[in-house]
């Protein structure tokens, strides 16, 4: 069929590209590149506000092969249009979207759920150790028991953060029991051990990713994440050392501001110190 570049000719596609007018160096511009701006421009109508077609379903739209379809797919996942993990239909990035507050006590838990997204954490270690580090983050002696979780966090079954956080066991150790599969960490802290976190400091940060962590969260090579730290308090005393990598083109910080007040948020002194930070929010 002329000017469809459709590559199965028995085959009459839904949708109809351009020809495949020259580009640089006076060649035809590739089919899978045309699927990709029709594709774009499909985006940017908002045409797959409820959903994002499969592999299949966009071979029979535009009748070309699987191979044209995962090609144009791929550089709209490197652009952070869509999303797609494996075994997992395409979808808008917009849908895995989680805005979150600056300056105010916040469970990522509840941010994604906000959202109107389904909440869910893969535990990847639950247990009571020693990290000196950690420790001194914490006020206390170096040998200190700690208890330490460590999960993938998702946001409708696709990677969005990976989050760990050191607790003494002292206080905590009833949490060895509890299922962070679908709960919430302050939730199960409140109710099984009678504490609840009333402030603290937070460090959010750009960062490159390793390639260990790119796969992790199934982070595209050219997408950035970032990096937060938090110490958390409970009536003045620290309670909770946290450190969370996440998607940077799923995540934005917002903040509030006013002409008397300005923004209710500090700017971080070089160097940062964390355990001399203000109980104000820090960027």
């Amino acid at each position: 069929m002329a000017g469809t570049g459709s590559e199965h000719g028995s085959t009459t596609p839904k949708r109809v590209l351009p020809k495949g007018s020259e580009g640089p160096g006076g060649r035809g511009i590739p089919l899978w590149q045309r699927v990709q701006d029709d594709l774009r421009t499909r985006l940017e109508d908002g045409e797959f506000t409820g959903s994002f077609p499969g592999e299949h379903e966009l071979v029979a739209q535009y009748g070309v092969s699987r191979h044209t379809v995962r090609e144009a797919l791929r550089e709209l996942r490197k652009q952070g249009l869509v999303t797609a993990g494996r075994g997992r239909q395409p979808r808008p990035s917009e849908e895995a979207f989680v805005e979150q507050p600056l300056g105010a006590l916040y469970s990522l838990f509840a941010s994604v759920e906000a959202a109107g997204l389904e909440q869910r954490s893969v535990v990847r270690t639950l247990d009571v150790r020693a990290d000196a580090h950690v420790a001194v983050r914490l006020g206390l002696e170096e040998s200190t028991p700690l208890l330490y979780l460590e999960r993938l966090r998702l946001a409708d079954g696709e990677p969005l953060a990976h989050d760990r956080v050191w607790l003494p066991a002292q206080d905590t150790r009833p949490l060895l029991d509890a299922d962070f599969d679908r709960t919430a960490l302050y939730g199960e802290l409140a109710r099984r051990c009678g504490l609840r976190l009333t402030g603290g400091q937070e460090r959010i940060r750009a960062v490159v990713p390793t390639p260990a962590e790119r796969r992790l969260l199934d982070l595209p090579p050219d997408i950035a994440a970032f990096s937060i730290e938090r110490l958390g308090l409970a009536s003045g005393r620290a309670l909770e050392w946290r450190t969370t990598l996440i998607r940077g083109d799923r995540f934005s910080a917002t903040a509030r501001f006013d002409a008397r007040a300005g923004y209710s948020l500090g700017l971080a002194p070089t160097p940062v110190r964390l355990e001399h930070w203000s109980t104000r929010a820090v960027l």
